[in-house]
């Protein structure tokens, strides 16, 4: 018997067919169980209105449990002869149940479960994105008020500008995953709609309850119109990755920071031991290849959006095989990322500062405009006391006051730390997750 669903009297030449198929099977495993219970929610339906007996749905979904758990422990298998994963779930069945498993199909085409499917997972990996990303900031906000007072130099145009501090680097890309968060956001709540029921993208003739299976699967709402659900494939993928671009930028640039920090020149800082590697030939080498290989991981995170951009651009709505080609792309990508966020909150949480940067005189002059800004305060105009301070320093003569004092908000001596996790707590506590995993914890225990 034919293991594709669609393959009749004409079997289709090998190589178009590995061609065609490419990476699917392989990838379909990271989609198994979210294709299991969108079949759980489907059938649910399907039962409600007629389509199955009470006997037959009970018995498929004590079928579809097992597979969900062979799914869950990684050991379930796309055979070799099987197209893909809705094929394969759809084959175990009827081996098991017979005729009966070859009803689960009523209603749907591949086209909406992979849609489901892709929701689902992207749904769920948002939400380990999510949580990790919250270890990252709750990490760098500790670092931020435990060195609060050790000064550093802050940079433009990598020249020594003005005095900064630990507490103010840390806390700037705490914040900054804030904003990520806030397209995180965006992101999760495009993929919390249900696009089940779209069918082929015309919907279907049976009377299906499509607000029943959003519930079952805990979507915030359905995708309404049939023909945009088959239309946002491609674009709920850009979008996602736009997001998780904007969390691989903050790492990047964050990366690059420590690396330069890390290096003699600079000593500002000192990676712990075990996250450095050495040189085959320079016994004093120790690399931050961690934070290197992942400024490279996080770069490649920030094309993503491009890439999908091109395979799917320009395409006119309705299905297209080029779509299954942007699965190749977007779910490593989470995988990646993850990493990625585990080791700089490992790092992070164990880095050493230098508490003595400003011992060095080459950073005196970062002190400058404090001097002006003290003279402006004793009553000289700013740009007398700009050109002062600007002699001074030529002439070799200028000696820093190295005690300063900010407290407008958000500076060295105001951080304002806790706004900024209040922000993050705000957004956090918007995703709505508990709501969406009541759902899926009772679908799967359903009786």
């Amino acid at each position: 018997m034919a293991n594709k669903l669609w393959e009749k009297n004409v079997e289709v030449n090998a190589e178009i067919d590995r061609f065609t198929v490419g990476r699917d099977r392989e990838l379909d495993l990271c989609l198994a169980k979210y294709d299991v219970m969108g079949s759980m929610a489907h059938i649910t339906m399907l039962e409600s209105i007629g389509l199955l007996s009470k006997d037959e749905l009970s018995l498929l979904l004590k079928e579809l449990r097992n597979i969900y758990d062979v799914a869950q422990k990684g050991d379930f298998v796309i055979e070799d002869d099987v197209e893909d994963v809705h094929s394969q779930v759809e084959l175990m069945l009827t081996r098991k149940l017979g005729d009966i498993g070859k009803k689960i199909h009523s209603g749907r085409s591949r086209n909406d479960q992979v849609l489901v499917d892709l929701k689902l997972f992207t749904r769920d990996r948002l939400m380990q994105i999510v949580d990790k990303v919250m270890t990252l900031f709750n990490a760098l906000q500790r670092q931020s008020e435990k060195c609060k007072d050790v000064l550093m130099p802050g940079y433009t145009h990598l020249q020594v500008a003005m005095p900064s501090s630990f507490g103010l680097w840390f806390g700037a890309y705490a914040e900054s995953l804030v904003d990520d968060m806030l397209f995180l956001k965006a992101a999760y709540k495009m993929a919390n709609r249900n696009p089940l029921g779209s069918a082929a993208g015309y919907g279907s003739s049976f009377p299906l309850d499509r607000a029943m299976t959003t519930r079952l699967l805990g979507f915030a709402s359905m995708n309404y119109n049939v023909v945009y659900c088959q239309m946002g494939r491609g674009k709920t993928e850009r979008n996602v990755c736009g997001a998780l671009a904007g969390v691989a930028g903050t790492l990047a640039k964050m990366a690059f920071d420590a690396c330069m920090f890390n290096s003699q020149n600079f000593a500002f800082v000192k990676l712990p031991a075990e996250c450095t590697t050495g040189s085959s030939i320079m016994p004093h080498k120790k690399n931050p290849d961690v934070f290197e290989v992942m400024r490279a991981k996080c770069n490649k995170l920030q094309g993503l959006p491009s890439q999908i951009l091109l395979i799917m651009n320009n395409l006119p709505s309705g299905y297209f095989r080029d779509l299954q080609v942007i699965k190749e792309l977007f779910v490593p990508a989470f995988d990646e990322l993850e990493d990625c966020l585990d080791m700089a909150t490992y790092i992070i949480e164990r880095i050493e500062v230098n508490r003595q940067i400003l011992d060095d005189p080459r950073y005196d002059a970062m002190f400058s405009v404090e001097e002006v800004n003290r003279r402006v305060l004793e009553g000289v105009p700013f740009r007398d006391s700009y050109k002062q301070v600007g002699l001074e320093i030529e002439a070799g003569s200028f000696v820093p006051n190295k005690n300063i004092h900010h407290t407008h908000e958000g500076s060295i001596g105001n951080l304002c730390n806790k706004e900024v996790a209040d922000l993050m707590t705000k957004l956090y506590d918007e995703f709505g997750f508990s709501d969406t995993k009541k759902a899926e914890a009772d679908l799967l225990n359903v009786k």
